[in-house]
C-alpha cells in the first residue's frame, strides 16, 4: 500500500484493491470529512440525486444505492415521503458499510458487502439505481455501467451523482486551488491517511467529462440519458435509463 501522501491507485486489479483498502481506512471520519470538505452542500447534492430517480413511478420498488458507503445516498431516498419501498446499500469497502450501520435504525435499507464490478444480485432485481461519489473509483467504469444496466428492470432509471471539472475558467481556477492545495492539507489532518485526500483531485482530474460520461452511458445500453451541473459546475448528476 503506498504511503506517499501524492500516490494514486493505478488501473485495473491493483486500483481495485488500493481504493478498498483507501475507504476501509477513512471509514471512521468520511462522513465529518464529507460535510466538512463540501461545507456540507453534498446534503443538497444527494437531495437532487433522488429528485432524478423518479422512484415516484414504483414507490414500493426495491432500488439499488452501489458504492453506498455510510449509506447518505440510501437513506436520502427511504426517508422521502411517500416511499413504500425497500433501498440495499452496496459497497466493497466493508468497514464503510459498518460506519454507517447505527444510521440506519428502523428504515427499510439493507447493506450487502458487494463489489459494483460483480454485483451480486439477478438480472432485473432493481426498479432504480443509484451511485453516490463513487463512480470515479472504478477501476473499470465500462463494466460497471454494465453491471447496473444488467441489475436493472427494463425502464429502470440510473442516476450518478459524481463531481466533475466546472466548465468556467475562474470557477475553475479557484476550484484547483482549493482542491489539490487546501483540501489534502484537511484531510490528510483529520483522517490520518497520508494520500486519501490527494488521490481525490487526481481521480476527478482523470475521471471523464459530463459530455463523455453520457456516452459511456450510451455505449452501456441506456438511453435517454443526460446530466445537470450543480454548485457552479463542480458537480454532476447523470441520469439515464434501461429501455423496455
Amino acid at each position: 500500500m503506498a504511503s506517499n501522501p501524492e500516490a494514486v491507485p493505478s488501473q485495473g486489479a491493483d486500483r481495485e484493491r488500493q481504493v478498498r483498502t483507501l475507504f476501509s481506512e477513512i471509514a471512521p471520519r468520511y462522513d465529518l470529512l464529507n460535510h466538512l470538505l463540501s461545507l456540507n452542500v453534498d446534503r443538497a447534492w444527494r437531495r437532487k440525486a433522488i429528485d432524478r430517480l423518479e422512484w415516484e413511478r414504483e414507490p414500493a420498488g426495491t432500488y439499488l444505492d452501489t458504492c453506498a458507503g455510510t449509506f447518505d445516498l440510501s437513506l436520502e431516498l427511504a426517508g422521502r415521503e411517500g416511499f413504500d419501498g425497500r433501498v440495499v446499500g452496496s459497497d466493497f469497502a466493508h468497514p464503510m458499510l459498518v460506519e454507517g450501520l447505527p444510521k440506519l435504525g428502523d428504515s427499510p435499507v439493507s447493506s450487502v458487502c458487494g463489489d459494483s464490478l460483480r454485483l451480486p444480485f439477478a438480472d432485473g432485481t432493481f426498479h432504480g439505481a443509484t451511485v453516490g461519489f463513487g463512480a470515479r473509483n472504478l477501476a473499470d467504469l465500462d463494466q460497471g455501467f454494465r453491471e447496473m444496466y444488467r441489475v436493472l428492470r427494463s425502464g429502470g432509471r440510473f442516476v450518478i451523482l459524481e463531481f466533475t471539472v466546472p466548465p468556467n475558467r475562474l470557477v475553475r481556477a479557484g476550484y484547483m486551488l482549493y482542491f489539490t492545495r487546501i483540501l489534502p492539507v484537511v484531510g490528510r489532518l483529520v483522517s490520518g491517511h497520508p494520500w486519501a485526500y490527494s488521490y481525490l483531485p487526481e481521480s476527478v482530474k482523470e475521471f471523464p467529462g459530463p459530455d463523455g460520461l453520457v456516452e459511456r452511458l450510451r455505449a452501456a445500453g441506456f438511453a435517454e440519458a443526460g446530466y445537470a451541473l450543480l454548485t457552479f459546475g463542480i458537480a454532476a448528476i447523470h441520469w439515464a435509463r434501461k429501455g423496455q
